[in-house]
């Protein structure tokens, strides 16, 4: 794999998951042009530099030792993976502090390099959540790919740094240059809530969540042949977003014991919340993983899946594949894990690759919702 080469270093870096000769690289033409922007700024080294949605530490992993360098954005994996990139590349895993895009972090900053990130609304609560956060004389630089970067990303840094001007295109990539201005201060929509009739429950829903003005049409799908009198089984939702297939089968089986795993922090504290809301204190399990990688083996009855068709941009089903087979190291065996997935996908003749039975629980004109035992 070729190396990221800028004005900071050189560096070897990876993706996350790992993936056995992996036809994506970890970095891309808008990483080179922030770290060769920030350089032609001639910051001092005692500068403070906010990195948000760094994809898997590219940016700050490239800054750090040069600058004071926080590393923020809404996933697992991109956290996981500035960690070892760092490793990889002779620093310490901890050489660069990472803040869940759950929490703010704390400024003043002096530049924010900005990846714009697939969902604007995570973009659009990141630049509210700066108020109060910026030195004076602040800039704060977005970058993307011109493919992925709507005129609307533009807009909100209009709305909340100030004026914003964009670079000329350099290998497909442009940056958006926005100088801090005074603005009004601004009251975040987000979380955003909405309600269902089956099961009567309210889901709250912060700015990264996927379907987050609404229930998605797989899930809707899923929810009336969720499994039922499970006992006091072991159940995991895996990939969980908002929480509502664990919630959902937890109103159904009072005695099933839930862990409630997905990569996005804004989804897990979603889930967290809803959970609460609709369960008081009943025991559960709420992390942000890697999937269950970290679960142990033959230690679930169930498991419920609704997994994702891409990953950032990128589209393809090795997420949905590594994850079927991290169900089934999960699973005693006898256990099953139940999907809902588009028809046109083919996820039955996957499963049995992996699972000593496949059943359609149900389908739908789009959806087919499968039952795989292990």
């Amino acid at each position: 794999m070729p190396l990221l080469e800028s004005p900071f270093a050189q560096l070897d870096l990876i993706r996350q998951p790992e993936q056995h000769n992996d036809p994506l690289q970890a970095f891309d033409a808008a990483d080179e042009y922030l770290l060769n922007h920030l350089a032609e700024q001639q910051l001092p080294a005692a500068s403070r530099v906010l990195v948000l949605n760094d994809s898997f530490g590219a940016l700050a992993a490239s800054l750090q030792g040069h600058m004071q360098v926080t590393s923020s954005g809404d996933s697992f994996l991109a956290a996981q993976g500035l960690e070892k990139n760092l490793i990889r590349n002779g620093k310490g895993f901890d050489a660069v502090p990472f803040i869940p895009a759950s929490q703010t972090p704390a400024g003043p900053f002096d530049c924010v390099l900005i990846r714009v990130p697939k969902t604007l609304a995570l973009l659009e609560e990141q630049l509210i959540r700066l108020q109060g956060h910026l030195a004076p004389g602040a800039q704060v630089v977005a970058g993307a790919m011109i493919k992925h970067l709507p005129r609307a990303a533009g807009e909100l840094l209009e709305r909340y740094i100030g004026p914003m001007q964009a670079s000329l295109a350099v290998k497909k990539a442009r940056l958006l240059i926005a100088t801090v201005q005074d603005r009004p201060v601004a009251v975040s929509p987000y979380p955003t809530r909405y309600t269902l009739d089956a099961p009567a429950i309210e889901l709250l829903n912060h700015a990264n969540v996927f379907c987050r003005e609404n229930l998605d049409i797989g899930t809707r799908a899923f929810l009336p042949h969720l499994p039922k009198n499970l006992g006091n089984a072991r159940v995991a939702d895996l990939g969980c977003g908002n929480g509502v297939l664990a919630i959902a089968s937890a109103l159904q089986n009072p005695d099933a014991q839930y862990t409630l795993v997905d990569e996005s922090y804004m989804a897990v504290q979603s889930a967290a919340a809803n959970w609460q809301a609709a369960l008081g204190e009943r025991d559960v399990v709420v992390r942000a993983a890697d999937g269950l990688a970290g679960q142990a083996a033959d230690s679930l009855e169930v498991v419920l899946c609704n997994p994702p068709f891409h990953q950032q941009q990128v589209v393809g089903d090795f997420l949905a594949w590594r994850m079927f087979q991290q169900a089934r190291e999960a699973l005693v065996v006898g256990g099953a894990l139940y999907i809902v997935g588009n028809r046109h996908l083919g996820y039955h003749t996957k499963l049995a690759r992996l699972f000593r039975g496949v059943e359609h629980v149900a389908t739908t004109p789009k959806f087919v919702i499968l039952k795989a035992r292990k």
